[in-house]
């Protein structure tokens, strides 16, 4: 008997270090995922329009739309936990990615089965000792759902109708768009807003903090401003380069080179020197660097295809190039707007062919002519 309980406690134990080592392999997205919708960051007005729909028990067909990264699909996610709690969670919430299963056939089938289906009664109190109010409907996630057909659509209409007194839809999108207008007035909006600098700068201070990850401000301000206010994009890029500076075999400090290398960035003195190339005033943030005139001074056609072809055998995308040289000329201080609107024409340009598979070089050097004429003109 003695040897049976001590088999069952080093059991336990077993298991408890396996969770723990699981909670470790996560990858950090999902392992700081918002638990309830008050973690949410920098979505006040949405969490507490939620709070009091979370406190009536009566929840409407939703529509979330807003950019990537912004916490849609975890403010969802976190209000259903908190309705159902951890047991009824599987068997109450349906969720499924529209961009993989957006065809009319994903709707008829699997969509329609499990809204028809009547939710059992269950008792409020779960496993964890916690009481939840666990509503009499159920909740099913359409993430990406401006992906779906028109016909689609179309057929989800009806069965959210028929179906509403059981089941609440939830649409996760980008783009509101594209969503037919039949769907989305049956819907109560929500906008998710770009997340600000200071909430993201806290967000992965506090993932940086738990992990004990030495990121410095200057580190953060990178990761934000690669990421573009996508805090998922910024949580993996914060991962990655702690991953990669745990197997090194020398310990070195995380500087903001090391996210633009991660990120595929072009580092900033790079596109710096790129535009002084082709006649735009920037200064060099680096100290170090001694800068000669001459070495930079735009020459011609010829110097600036030399200038352009040694950039692309450095394998930079020619789509990031445009858009950090766009990004340093419309914040330009001292060129004028009709410079500034002439060069945001040829890089528009630019983006489309690329868009449609144009020739990379080709087009950066079209960009970089037009702009040289334009800074000179």
């Amino acid at each position: 008997m003695e040897n049976f309980f001590q088999v069952k406690s080093y059991g336990k134990k077993a298991g408890k270090e396996r969770a723990e080592e699981n909670t470790d392999l996560q990858p950090w997205v999902e392992k700081y995922r918002p638990k309830t919708i008050d973690d949410v960051s920098a979505q006040e007005h949405i969490v507490a329009v939620l709070s009091k729909t979370l406190s009536s028990k009566n929840l409407p067909h939703m529509l979330f739309y807003g950019p990537p990264g912004t916490g849609k699909t975890s403010t969802i996610l976190a209000l259903a936990r908190q309705l159902f709690g951890p047991d009824n969670f599987r068997n109450r919430v349906l969720e499924l990615n529209a961009s993989d299963e957006r065809g009319i056939s994903i709707v008829r089938e699997k969509i329609k089965n499990f809204a028809r289906q009547t939710p059992r009664a269950e008792v409020g109190v779960s496993s964890d000792g916690r009481t939840y109010p666990c509503p009499p409907y159920k909740i099913i996630i359409l993430d990406e759902a401006d992906s779906m057909t028109q016909d689609a659509q179309a057929a989800l209409r009806r069965i959210m109708e028929n179906h509403a007194r059981i089941t609440r839809f939830c649409l996760v999108c980008n783009y509101v768009t594209r969503i037919i207008e039949p769907l989305a007035s049956r819907c109560s909006k929500f906008r998710f807003k770009p997340l600000d600098p200071a909430a993201t700068t806290a967000r992965l201070q506090h993932i940086a903090t738990a992990e004990k990850v030495a990121a410095p401000p200057p580190v953060i301000s990178a990761l934000i401003s690669a990421s573009s206010g996508d805090l998922r994009r910024a949580i993996t890029y914060l991962q990655s380069i702690a991953r990669l500076h745990s197997a090194s075999s020398t310990e070195t400090e995380i500087v903001p080179e090391d996210v633009q290398e991660i990120a595929g960035v072009v580092p900033d003195e790079v596109v710096k020197g790129f535009a002084r190339s082709l006649g735009v005033d920037v200064q060099s943030d680096d100290e170090d660097i001694e800068m000669d005139g001459d070495s930079e001074r735009p020459r011609g056609f010829d110097a600036i295809r030399r200038k352009v072809r040694d950039f692309m055998l450095e394998g930079f995308s020619a789509s990031q190039i445009i858009s950090q040289l766009h990004d340093l000329i419309v914040l330009h201080p001292t060129l004028t707007a009709r410079q500034k609107a002439k060069c945001a024409l040829a890089m528009a340009e630019a983006d489309k062919a690329l868009c449609d598979g144009a020739d990379e070089e080709l087009w950066i050097l079209e960009v970089a002519v037009r702009v040289h004429r334009a800074v000179l003109a």
